[in-house]
């Protein structure tokens, strides 16, 4: 009895000490991210009111891009999302939706509102996909072509779209998403600045659940109703404005969210396109990128800009966000273990010895460790094996300073872009922050916890969200 209590004092000591370095490692990352991200997203805006946007909208050399949108089952939001696409504000592009075997209307609903009708096409494949089966367009609407393939997953359709599209550069647009129409060009920004060593250009997602939408438009900028999506709009906020903007200055970009980005055609067709061994095809495609310009010697630069805007739909019921963050959690440890010969590799730079470090420990393992330390902290402190002080640690850590983090997301959102310019939603946003920690971060926790358990047991199910159009 002696000995298994000494066993057990040493191995919750030892985890107690992961805990201690997880909080430390991960809050002081975000702090760091956070400062860049504030002096960048300022500057970003000074620049952005002095030059704008209109020498690129007039210019002959902005290049062509390509829309692509996979679809499967998505009747309900992709006439609004089409829509949305064909009014963007940009010199020459095309939007391509690629429906992926759908079983619903999305066709039937494509083809009539746009009074499509099926045409001969020819198709090549640079990367190998499902046979595609009928194209399908109207002359009135020349940069609109709806593409019907065997389904295949949504990497395969994706594939399917870069093969067909013949522009120098494609974007993905998820099913759900409306563009503001000006978000092409203000992607395109830093590459066409940058010429072809930007390969991608991610930008920002924002919750479209309670904002009043027509036509594929935003009308009105407004809150959602429920508690989830509320707590799902700071998140938001936290993670594009902070997050990502601080991997991209500090040249670590790991992911760009494959919801609304631009790639060069070119560069991904040599890198192989998206792969269908993960769950999450956007992610592995940005850290394959990564591997491949090093293994080609090849250099390459990844762009996040925080001002052009994509609404998107988020879960609006529990069961529908353990979907989405369960398939996150394991797609990140699918793409993380794939790609792992990256992990401090030298000759990675800052993506092989910081950001695939971080988001290995702190966004992978670091969903087990946070999990399991709500209950062995307390245990620890029961049994009189933890000190009163590592908890005190684990709550100030844990609770306070993630609120923290996410009030500065919203002040930084309100200083900035101000997308929510009601005084009365700018406080119920403050709100939210505050309380993210208790509770929900919790709930979220768990459903990622459930997604590392996936990952080690094997599974490669993909968890559909449903869509439904959210509306005001």
């Amino acid at each position: 009895m002696h000995h298994f209590r000494f066993l057990l004092v040493h191995w919750i000591t030892g985890f107690n000490l992961i805990v201690l370095s997880y909080f430390f490692l991960g809050n002081g990352i975000y702090t760091i991210l956070m400062i860049l991200s504030l002096r960048a997203t300022w500057v970003h805006i000074r620049q952005m009111a002095y030059h704008g946007l209109d020498a690129l909208r007039i210019s002959p050399l902005t290049p062509p891009v390509t829309i692509i949108i996979p679809a499967w089952n998505e009747q309900d939001v992709i006439v609004n999302s089409v829509r949305s696409a064909l009014r963007s504000d940009y010199p020459e592009f095309q939007v391509m939706v690629v429906d992926d075997g759908s079983t619903d209307e999305t066709i039937d609903r494509l083809v009539r509102t746009f009074e499509l009708a099926p045409m001969d096409g020819a198709y090549q494949a640079s990367i190998p996909t499902a046979p595609v089966r009928t194209f399908y367009r109207n002359p009135k609407v020349p940069n609109l072509v709806v593409v019907s393939k065997v389904r295949g997953g949504k990497p395969d359709a994706l594939n399917a779209g870069i093969n067909l599209c013949r522009s120098p550069y494609f974007c993905n647009l998820d099913a759900d998403c409306l563009l503001e129409r000006d978000a092409l060009l203000r992607l395109m920004d830093p590459i066409v600045n940058s010429g072809e060593k930007t390969v991608v250009s991610g930008g920002i997602l924002r919750i479209l659940n309670g904002c009043e939408t027509e036509g594929g438009r935003v009308l009105r900028v407004g809150l959602p109703h429920t508690w989830l999506e509320r707590f799902q709009v700071v998140e938001y906020l936290r993670s594009f404005l902070f997050g990502r903007t601080g991997w991209h200055l500090l040249g670590g970009t790991l992911i760009v969210s494959g919801a609304f980005a631009v790639f060069h055609r070119a560069t991904v067709i040599e890198a192989g396109g998206f792969s269908q061994d993960t769950v999450t095809e956007d992610m592995d495609l940005i850290v394959q990128l990564h591997q491949w310009a090093a293994d080609n010697h090849r250099q390459i630069r990844m762009s996040f800009t925080s001002d052009p805007v994509c609404w998107t739909e988020c879960p609006s019921t529990v069961r529908m966000l353990a979907h989405q963050r369960r398939r996150w959690q394991l797609g990140l440890c699918q793409t993380l273990w794939k790609h792992s010969e990256i992990l401090f590799g030298r000759r990675y730079g800052i993506v092989g010895w910081l950001s695939t470090p971080f988001h290995t420990y702190v966004e992978g393992l670091g969903a087990a460790v946070e999990f399991l330390g709500y209950f062995l902290v307390p245990l620890g402190l029961f049994l009189g094996m933890v000190p009163r002080g590592l908890l005190f640690v684990f709550v100030l850590l844990g609770f306070i300073y993630g609120g923290f983090l996410s009030v500065g997301a919203v002040l930084l959102e309100e200083l900035t872009y101000r997308r929510y310019p009601r005084f009365r939603d700018l406080m119920t946003l403050l709100i939210f922050a505050i309380l993210e920690n208790i509770g929900y971060r919790q709930l979220v926790l768990y459903f990622r916890f459930q997604g590392v358990l996936k990952f080690m047991t094997g599974s490669r199910r993909w968890e559909k969200v449903a869509h439904v159009g959210a509306t005001a």
